[in-house]
């Protein structure tokens, strides 16, 4: 499933990369994406390393399976693990894609302590506050079970605990500063990744 895995890779960066960043230089002239200031040993900075770690070996994990450097883990290679990635895959890429078009302007690969941008509370994030990792962590996931190696799935793991630090750590304190009172009660209310946990205490 190496092949697979790639080719769906592939299509993960033109979906939630290389189209998300194309409408938003077609609606507001810029691309989205911020500029990492970040310097070591900074959270910040830890946070955008382990994210693009995670990124990095999970993409290196199929290119490595392919070349018979790495073993898959023997009980997961199996078709309905196969079959259960592809599906994950494909709900976790239309959750993405979906959630990015919901923060329409908003949307941002990064944080800039000097930018403002509205607030989005409506759509899927009326449900989490953080809809478009709730969809990544299992799109990656799913392609992880295509090739299901120890770096694959530690890729997965990698990147989830980098989000965690990002989202607590950069984001949500940036989000406080900028829109005070109205992020505190949107917080309150709703979920950080999944329905009702992680709500922040009035």
């Amino acid at each position: 499933m190496p092949e697979v895995a790639l080719a769906l890779w592939a299509l993960y960066g033109a979906a939630a990369l290389g189209w998300r960043v194309a409408v938003q230089l077609r609606r507001s002239g810029t691309t989205g994406l911020v500029a990492v200031r970040a310097r070591p040993p900074s959270l910040a900075w830890w946070a955008d390393v382990g994210q693009g770690l995670g990124i990095v070996l999970g993409l290196a994990a199929p290119l490595l399976d392919l070349w018979d450097a790495v073993e898959p883990v023997g009980w997961l290679d199996r078709t309905p693990v196969h079959v259960a990635g592809l599906v994950v895959f494909a709900a976790g890429l239309a959750g993405v894609v979906a959630s990015q078009s919901a923060m329409g302007a908003s949307w941002r690969i990064g944080t800039d302590p000097g930018e403002r941008t509205d607030l989005v509370t409506s759509g899927p994030f009326a449900l989490v506050r953080n809809p478009i990792y709730t969809a990544l962590i299992p799109t990656l996931l799913g392609l992880a079970l295509l090739v299901p190696s120890a770096l694959a799935l530690g890729s997965v793991a990698l990147f989830a605990a980098a989000t965690e630090v990002q989202v607590r750590g950069i984001e949500e304190p940036h989000l406080l500063r900028v829109h005070g009172r109205e992020y505190a009660q949107y917080a309150a209310r709703v979920g950080r990744f999944v329905p009702r946990l992680g709500r922040r205490a009035r």
